[in-house]
């Protein structure tokens, strides 16, 4: 619970990202073995600091007895015994360790184990296990992340007021990536963690509204997750969900922050507008009762302001629910989303709309075939078989 605050003390103590996290690890190896046979000790946070804090010194002495940096720190340690733990720091400290760990010197793999390593303080299979990918390559993207910050000698501190604000798109995109991943994958235990890091941003830069409206998109989109999957853990679709199952608390917290994000004047960003579109969602106590015109408004401002095909496509399914499905196909066929499921699932619902049912079926086994998810393809093969 505390190693996001650890490991970012010790980064602006010792200067060094890499041996701040290395250290930390060696201190709680060692409080594995000492707090069994000494008991916990009265401060579990300060044992810890002050442990890894001697191990740096170690780590600086075994590096050069006469390094300038070194002899900095041990002077000090002689002068002064309290800890590097400056209580008015600590927030600077997290956003610090989440703007590293996002810095664009890195790739946007690196990026996202890393955050996850780092400020989320998951280990190394856990990440792999949400991601579905081997441990050995969740642990060479860390280790060759800590090196590139290194060699680019990213300094422990927050960017300048300018530059942070242009630097905090590839942070929020981070966390929409391991939210998304959590949510598609079907790992609510990943999504959760995007939304625990998203409320953390949201509380240290409560002055920008693309944060908030971040959280109320991953808020919003999360209340629905007790409702998506059936007893044996076949998906539902939004249109067949019971929505007396979703988690209303959610709902509450992610219109709450929607507000915030609102209230900025600047008018909602791309994470603001989806939040916007997902709110149509959550009010609406049907598929049938929900207020489409709007929808589509929202996804044509969407697609002003961040246009993409996956924008297209959804604004097409609004377009579909609030004027029918020929105008949809019309959007659709527009379209190029090569190697993805989406376009050939909404396209195969259209066709289905429109009684023209072979094309629908042969539609909807591409998309089978696409999906990565098992259940879900397993819900697209079913519709398919329905058709014949």
């Amino acid at each position: 619970m505390e190693s996001a605050r650890i490991v970012g003390a010790l980064a602006r103590y010792t200067r060094d990202f890499p041996l701040a996290e290395d250290v930390a690890q060696e201190a709680l190896a060692e409080a594995l073995v000492s707090w069994e046979r000494d008991g916990e000790p009265a401060d579990p946070v300060g044992w810890l600091l002050a442990t890894a804090r001697r191990r740096a010194i170690d780590a600086f002495r075994r590096r050069s007895a006469l390094d300038e940096r070194y002899r900095q720190i041990a002077e000090s340690d002689e002068v002064h015994e309290e800890l590097p733990w400056d209580p008015d720091r600590i927030d600077d400290d997290i956003l610090a360790l989440i703007f590293i760990a996002c810095h664009p010197v890195l790739s946007a793999e690196a990026r996202v184990a890393l955050t996850l390593r780092t400020v989320g303080g998951l280990s190394s299979e856990e990440i792999a296990r949400a991601f579905l990918v081997p441990v050995p390559t969740i642990q060479a993207r860390i280790t060759r992340a800590k090196k590139t910050i290194a060699a680019a000698k990213v300094p422990f501190e927050l960017p300048p007021a300018g530059e942070r604000r242009q630097r905090l798109g590839g942070v929020l995109s981070v966390l929409y990536v391991i939210f998304t991943e959590g949510s598609q994958l079907l790992k609510p235990e990943l999504a959760y963690e995007a939304i625990r890091l998203a409320r953390m941003l949201a509380t240290l830069l409560p002055a920008e509204p693309e944060v908030h409206g971040l959280l109320a998109l991953v808020e919003l989109t999360a209340a629905r997750f007790p409702a998506r999957t059936g007893p044996d853990g076949e998906a539902i679709l939004l249109a067949d969900q019971d929505r007396r199952r979703w988690d209303f608390s959610a709902v509450r917290r992610g219109l709450a922050a929607l507000g915030y994000a609102a209230k900025a004047g600047r008018g909602l960003g791309p994470y603001g507008l989806q939040a916007a579109i997902a709110a149509c969602h959550a009010a609406a106590p049907s598929v049938e009762e929900t207020d489409w015109e709007r929808i589509v408004l929202l996804y044509e401002a969407l697609g002003r302001v961040a246009p993409s095909p996956v924008v297209e496509l959804n604004r097409a399914v609004a377009v579909a629910m609030a004027t029918g499905p020929a105008e949809a196909l019309r959007i659709v066929d527009e379209l190029d989303l090569p190697g993805s499921h989406l376009l050939p699932t909404v396209r195969g619902e259209l066709l289905i709309r429109l009684g023209r049912n072979d094309e629908a079926r042969a539609e909807l086994e591409i998309a089978a075939r696409l999906c990565p998810n098992v259940r879900e393809r397993s819900v697209l093969l079913g519709k398919a078989r329905r058709l014949r």
